[in-house]
């Protein structure tokens, strides 16, 4: 056997390659999918930072440099910091940043304060004409960033804002804050709630579960049922919505049969959202309403395949009355009936 410039091991003409051993073979297929993880890391840091230098380039037009506008924006949101908080901040040479500030300080841009605490240290500041040099150049960053934003629709822009946060979430970002806003937000429906309903029930259940086209066509008839004799006294419908995307849905609708008896239908959490408890926030919405409503009956009808929503039944008080099988969505399935008394 010989090797070939790269390193990799090829045959002699005319002799067939030995198998690679099954060991081998499985550490190299595990290894494939991390190093395609780490080049397509590396290949979304190399275009992010060609961005970020395209955006930067702003400071072309301003009399600072890019790591003077950073020590200037460092000092616009800081207390007074020292310089040797500015340099751990910014990962700069305390060299290279003490001629920096003697340059800023030269052109009456900041103020020094020695430090009543530590004589060699001085405590550093804007002054008026500093403050408003940093205006300048945040209202120029700014425009930079929105002429970006204005290349992209309203749903791309927050797609794009989402994914920032998750990035940032992931990695370890100390300064994301969360806890302003809620994970997601139950609404009433809005004009084409009802068709996204049809149709992420479609996609979703033929990708995860291979039903097929029938049983889109029975949340098409449900859907239309619902909206032809919606009762607002007696019917609801929930949209989950995180971010502005709808993530998850759920009707209550009466039994037209069974007097005082509830349906619950079309639970459904779209997988970016599953983990957040959106699944059971929607159910206990509906047992709440139909609680205040007066009916003395929940009732649903599920598939064993739906695990995650039938622990969810389980644990609120449903109990599975009956099962059968039947091959409605194109293959052999275990449907079952569930009800709660309220």
């Amino acid at each position: 056997m010989m090797l070939a410039h790269n390193g990799a091991a090829v045959a002699p003409a005319g002799h067939p390659m030995p198998a690679m051993p099954s060991q081998t073979r499985a550490r190299a297929s595990a290894a494939e999918p991390h190093a395609a993880r780490v080049a397509a890391i590396r290949r979304f840091n190399r275009f992010y930072t060609r961005l970020v230098g395209v955006l930067d380039e702003g400071h072309l037009h301003t009399p600072f440099s890019l790591t003077e506008g950073r020590v200037l924006f460092e000092l616009a949101h800081r207390d007074a910091p020292t310089a040797t908080e500015i340099a751990a901040e910014l990962a700069l040479d305390a060299g290279y940043l003490s001629r920096l500030l003697q340059r800023l300080q030269r052109r009456k841009l900041i103020a020094r304060t020695r430090s009543t605490h530590d004589g060699r240290h001085s405590h550093i500041a804007l002054t008026a004409a500093g403050r408003a040099a940093f205006r300048t150049l945040d209202r120029l960053a700014s425009a930079d960033v929105a002429r970006l934003l204005d290349t992209l629709d309203d749903a791309d822009q927050r797609h794009l804002l989402e994914a920032m946060g998750t990035i940032s979430r992931l990695l370890g970002d100390p300064d994301v804050d969360t806890s302003r806003e809620p994970a997601y937000i139950l609404r009433p429906p809005h004009p084409g709630d009802y068709g996204w309903i049809v149709q992420i029930h479609g996609e979703l259940y033929a990708r995860e579960y291979g039903w097929q086209a029938p049983f889109e066509a029975l949340v098409a008839r449900v859907v239309a049922d619902y909206v032809d004799k919606f009762d607002p006294a007696f019917e609801r419908c929930w949209i989950a919505e995180r971010h502005g995307e709808k993530i998850g849905c759920v009707f209550l609708q009466k039994d037209r049969e069974r007097e005082g008896v509830a349906k619950l239908r079309m639970l459904l959490v779209h997988p970016s959202a599953r983990g957040l408890g959106v699944g059971r926030r929607l159910v206990n919405e509906v047992t709440r309403f139909a609680r205040d409503t007066g009916y003395h009956t929940l009732s649903l009808w599920t598939h064993v395949e739906l695990t995650a929503a039938r622990k969810i039944y389980a644990d609120v008080g449903y109990t599975k009355i009956r099962e059968e099988i039947h091959d409605t969505f194109g293959k052999p399935l275990t449907s079952e009936t569930w009800e709660m008394k309220l």
